[in-house]
């Protein structure tokens, strides 16, 4: 038995889809078929109900699916071990990276990691915090960047970032040139938002309710420089972490918010239930020793 035959039955059941495991295997939709059936008859018997049009694991199903996770983990731990032994650097590493941090940030830090570890590879896939932190806990990321707050049952983490999330306005609205704005007064604006995968969005819409009413979501984007366009041709107004505000065009302007102010903190998630291999602690090491030093130097 291979275990590849595993790995793929493991991934066509977290996507419920053969279809869709397919496709984030990077093999054809008839490859994985075959594989589950060359499983099946290894094994004598038949692992999904192929009678009912949603996917359904049978009962041998089940048991298989939970004896082929403890085989996958052990097999991964053992590449891991292997690996750290050889003490030759080598590895690859899954990073999650929300798109709402500054995209000058992190390639910097990757850039420097790069040049201590150059056989080291890193896979970056951008999503919403949820989304991150969903796929750290099923193995599908090593390690995450998120908004906090996080579950701390299930990972471990650490922060490195806190500021101030701006009100971002088109310049010609009667709040564009005050100071501070308090949030309360925002009651009868649309509000154009990031979707529901992102903490930011719960973030605001909390605040807000604290201020005293419920946010008009007029639209809503997973990509900031797509707020930041709506509000240019006055859709509505948004709001935005500090440090992405130096980034923004001359045809919006941001103001501070208060009563209450709105702040969000950064950080690294990785799972509390998953053997790191040796590039993926080496790579929170290094984080972690680089954005300390950036934090000392901002203090």
């Amino acid at each position: 038995m291979d275990i590849k035959h595993l790995q793929y039955f493991i991934q066509v059941t977290h996507f419920n889809s053969f279809t869709k495991a397919a496709e984030h295997l990077y093999i054809t939709q008839p490859t994985i078929s075959k594989m589950i059936k060359n499983l099946e008859t290894e094994l004598g018997v038949e692992l999904f109900d192929r009678s009912r049009k949603q996917l359904t694991l049978t009962d041998a199903g089940r048991v298989v699916l939970e004896q082929a996770k403890l085989i996958d983990k052990a097999f991964s731990n053992l590449e891991t071990e292997m690996e750290y032994l050889s003490g030759l650097k080598k590895g690859h590493i899954r990073l999650g990276l929300p798109p709402i941090i500054d995209a000058s940030f992190f390639p910097k830090i990757i850039g420097r990691f790069h040049e201590e570890y150059p056989n080291i590879t890193l896979q970056l896939i951008e999503d919403g915090s949820k989304k991150i932190q969903e796929a750290v806990e099923n193995d599908l990321l090593d390690i995450g960047v998120i908004a906090f707050p996080t579950n701390t049952e299930l990972f471990h983490s650490f922060a490195f970032l806190e500021e101030d999330i701006r009100l971002i306005l088109h310049p010609e609205h009667p709040l564009a040139q005050t100071e501070e704005v308090d949030l309360g007064s925002l009651a009868q604006e649309d509000f154009i938002l990031f979707n529901k995968e992102f903490i930011l969005r719960d973030l605001v819409v909390s605040s807000c309710e604290i201020a005293g009413f419920t946010p008009r979501v007029m639209s809503e984007s997973s990509r900031w420089d797509f707020l930041e366009e709506m509000v240019a041709c006055k859709l509505g107004i948004t709001l935005l972490p500090e440090s992405l505000c130096s980034h923004l065009q001359s045809h919006v302007c941001s103001v501070k918010v208060i009563n209450p102010s709105i702040k969000w903190k950064l950080g690294v998630i990785w799972s509390k239930n998953r053997h790191l291999s040796f590039a993926a602690k080496e790579w929170l090491r290094f984080a972690k020793q680089v954005l300390t030093e950036q934090k000392l130097d901002t203090d």
